[in-house]
């Protein structure tokens, strides 16, 4: 019983980290078994294996209850629950998540149950019952991560069910509201995009965009089924489209059916998932796949693989953009909204956009930081122009807009030191712009706090290095969140000639910002790039 009350705690515990890796075993099974200390602590299995040796030994003591209580005290240690340390993302007491630990929590039960019934019937000789008892014990503990494996597994066509039930909701409420739908995907960008070209569009009309990143089939649904349901005032629905495997998209597709499809950004996250940069291509082009013949499809220029999207010719109506390209060197077919004379300062960015098929131009002027916004904001752009909102309207909503969640948002403590927010910065071009915005803060000292980044896959060692090697250009210090994963980093910042003292290695944010408040003084600026979830950090 000691043993089964310990399997359920740690059932529990690990229903965090299977809910962060969304309910996929093979990804949980992946991320459990690369470190031993994760699926075979020391204490526990320490634990265990003296009090099988104590229970042995003293098997022929006077009192039969000295073995018994050598199994009662060595069980108690085992299972005892270690301090989780820092926790950023707790466990959400979903729906699912009941229902999984429900069917977890029954599969540790049963196999305690197959144990009792078993153990009597071993032979009794020289504690061999006990032994096996402490044994099967330990294992019904060890076990823990398989039980919501099974419990999973268990409900699988149960949660199938749900899911069937909860899209014919959402496809029900988008018949009845009746919005164009406007599907954004990329590698990065899609929040930021998805954010500028709601406010841009509720110039005019009532733009609904799904909440913070919700980007997968059910957060879609949550959103139509929570928010836009029933609100028949809605005019575009502004939907974030991610993937993680091939035909995700396509299935977000199928239920929202777009008819404008903006494609950000193809680059290496989660390059682990995908194998091949052609392979997040291929996916990404999904969103444009799924347009009817007479939608729009808009295009980011600048990136190779976005720019032979593109060029296949499909839909009729393609919008392209430039942050690159001179507006008079624009090629026939090319982008037809440019960026230039971009200027970046502590006050937001600054640029022109040309209309190369009107000649129109623009001033833009806005608050947000990061020169890959240039490239979000000029989607946004061609949307709403093609929608038929004037480019100075456009530029006028420009003035007012806010960075999204966690990207690139600026603020003052009281004690004067700058904080700049990128934790959701997970992508090696965001991150290079993210440190040129730290460097325009000339006044004190510029730490960078960052665990690096993660699931670029074969590239993810030489990006991380090389985000080293750019941080020694941009920052004066430096602290790495992360013994396990920040070696590149360290190493690209030593190989730039960064000055070892100023860079420190901690292992949990806690300390980083514990550091930062008791050092650093009014003037001093703050950068945290990326924030890992605990599957990384743990």
């Amino acid at each position: 019983m000691i043993w089964l009350a310990g399997a359920m705690i740690r059932i529990y515990r690990q229903a965090r980290f299977y809910q962060i890796e969304e309910y996929k075993s093979g990804r949980y099974l992946r991320w459990l078994l690369a470190r031993r200390g994760r699926w075979l602590p020391a204490r526990p299995a320490g634990a265990w294996f003296v009090g099988l040796l104590l229970a042995l030994f003293i098997s022929d003591a006077p009192g039969s209850f000295v073995p018994s209580a050598v199994g009662v005290i060595s069980g108690m240690i085992a299972v005892w629950p270690p301090d989780e340390g820092e926790v950023k993302k707790g466990f959400k007491a979903t729906a699912r998540a009941k229902r999984l630990l429900s069917a977890a929590f029954a599969w540790a039960a049963l196999a305690a149950v197959g144990v009792l019934v078993v153990i009597p019937h071993l032979p009794d000789v020289s504690d061999l019952r006990l032994a096996a008892l402490l044994t099967a014990g330990f294992a019904l503990w060890l076990f823990a991560p398989l039980w919501l494996v099974f419990g999973n597994l268990l409900m699988t066509p149960v949660e199938a069910a749900f899911r069937r039930q909860f899209v014919c909701r959402a496809a029900r409420a988008l018949d009845e509201v009746q919005p164009t739908v406007i599907g954004i995907t990329g590698s990065y960008g899609k929040t930021s995009t998805k954010t500028y070209l709601a406010h841009i569009l509720n110039g005019r009309w009532k733009a609904y965009p799904t909440p913070k990143s919700y980007n997968t089939l059910m957060g879609i649904c949550l959103a139509i089924n929570n928010d836009l349901a029933g609100d028949y005032g809605v005019d575009y629905f502004v939907a974030e489209m991610g993937a993680y495997i091939p035909g995700e998209i396509e299935s977000i597709c199928r239920l929202t059916r777009p008819a404008i499809s903006i494609v950000i950004e193809v680059g290496p996250q989660h390059l682990e998932r995908f194998g091949t940069l052609e392979n997040v291509a291929k996916a990404k082009y999904e969103i444009i796949r799924a347009l009817p013949p007479d939608g729009v499809g808009v295009f980011n220029w600048d990136n190779p693989y976005v720019r032979e999207m593109y060029e296949r010719g499909y839909p009729g109506t393609r919008l392209a953009i430039s942050k690159t390209v001179n507006p008079a060197d624009v090629p026939p077919g090319g982008p037809r909204f440019v960026a230039s004379d971009i200027d970046e300062t502590l006050d937001g960015l600054r640029f022109t956009v040309t209309d190369v098929q009107t000649g129109e131009r623009e001033p833009f002027v806005t608050p947000l930081l990061g020169e890959h916004n240039v490239t979000n904001l000029l989607l946004a752009t061609a949307v709403a122009v093609h929608e038929g909102m004037p480019l100075r309207d456009v530029a006028r909503r420009a003035r007012s807009l806010q960075p999204a969640e966690s990207r690139l948002v600026r603020q003052t403590t009281p004690g004067g030191i700058t904080i700049i927010n990128d934790a959701y910065s997970a992508n090696p071009v965001g991150a290079a712009y993210a440190l040129r915005v730290l460097s325009l803060h000339q006044a004190g000292r510029r730490l960078l706090i960052t665990p690096g980044m993660v699931e670029l896959g074969p590239l993810m060692d030489s990006e991380n290095r090389k985000l080293g090697e750019i941080a020694a250009a941009h920052a004066t210090d430096v602290i790495l969140v992360g013994a396990g994963q920040v070696e590149p980093i360290k190493a690209g910042l030593l190989a730039a000639d960064f000055p070892p003292e100023r860079l420190q290695v901690v292992e949990t944010l806690a300390e980083a910002v514990n550091w930062y408040q008791n050092t650093l003084k009014a003037g001093d600026t703050v950068l945290f790039l990326n924030d890992l979830p605990d599957t990384y950090s743990s």
